[in-house]
């Protein structure tokens, strides 16, 4: 369609938002412009009031959640806001459309003795096991974004104060730290496995058994074949690594606005979530080590 592959080139390039992103967004245009053309819509005209159409369409006809749908909406925000600024449209009929109520869900992590089961499947002694381990620990030493990990290249690591320099959403930068372990197994994958992988002699760290820079889709992949080793009955995505990453600092005592610097959030309230998380985490501890609390437990009722 007119106009969407020079908005989706523009989110990748500019906004510099992920494959996967970018996928998810095409989608969503792809479910609208269907829904136009059922209803012989245009999109340059649509009004306010076509709009609930859409919604009843998603809802009843594509059975799609109240998550999925507000996600339809922000991507069609952000596709009208492009529209109106290259004068296409005449107004952003979607700017101030308030979508259904989330369901409130809290983001899903790991227990540290989970990661101990994940971190002893990669086989070191081949180059890719090598560089699986470092995705697991550079996921979740750092809670970088999948996006921004395929990104890292050799001249944004720094080896001896153990940093990353990444660049986020919006193209804005931030340093991160990693640890003991995940040095560890760079310094291996640097000097080891990625010599044997680097035959095009890319800067990129990670690559896949090409030699070609590993993509958000590959680390998603690889992530998969993981998970499937080990006795969890989880599903992994680098997201939920960023998930532990962040409730295992904030049950540790780290404060709030580090790991929303830690996270590259814009807004603290993006990172507040994670503080339900640990709540809850408390007050299973507390209900299941405090005797009176056990007791009051148990009489209910």
């Amino acid at each position: 369609m007119e106009y969407v592959e020079e908005f989706l080139d523009y989110l990748v390039y500019q906004k510099n938002y992920s494959e996967h992103t970018k996928i998810n967004y095409e989608e969503d245009l792809n479910d609208y412009f269907s829904f136009l053309k059922k209803e012989s819509l245009d999109y340059k005209t649509i009004e306010y009031s076509d709009i609930r159409f859409y919604l009843m369409y998603l809802k009843e006809e594509k059975k799609e959640k109240n998550s999925s749908i507000n996600r339809h909406l922000s991507s069609l925000r952000s596709f009208y806001k492009y529209l109106l600024n290259k004068k296409i449209v005449k107004n952003n009929v979607f700017l101030y459309l308030n979508g259904p109520k989330k369901e409130k869900k809290l983001p899903r992590y790991f227990e540290y003795q989970e990661l101990e089961e994940l971190f002893l499947i990669p086989d070191t002694h081949s180059a890719t096991g090598q560089r699986d381990l470092l995705i697991l620990e550079l996921l979740y030493a750092t809670g970088i974004r999948v996006a921004e990990l395929v990104s890292i290249r050799l001249k944004d690591i720094h080896l001896q104060d153990r940093t990353i320099l990444i660049l986020g959403k919006g193209n804005k930068e931030r340093m991160v730290p990693y640890g003991e372990y995940a040095a560890d197994i760079l310094d291996k994958y640097l000097h080891q496995g990625r010599e044997e992988l680097n035959i095009h002699k890319t800067d990129f760290l990670l690559l896949n058994h090409r030699g070609e820079p590993l993509t958000d889709r590959g680390v998603r992949y690889i992530l998969d074949q993981i998970i499937k080793k080990t006795s969890l009955q989880k599903h992994i995505s680098p997201h939920m690594l960023r998930h532990t990453f962040a409730t295992h600092l904030l049950n540790e005592g780290c404060d709030l606005l580090s790991v929303q610097k830690l996270l590259g959030h814009e807004s603290i309230q993006a990172t507040q979530i994670y503080t339900h998380v640990t709540t809850e985490k408390l007050k299973d501890v507390y209900y299941h080590s405090f005797p009176r609390a056990k007791m009051n437990k148990n009489t209910k009722n």
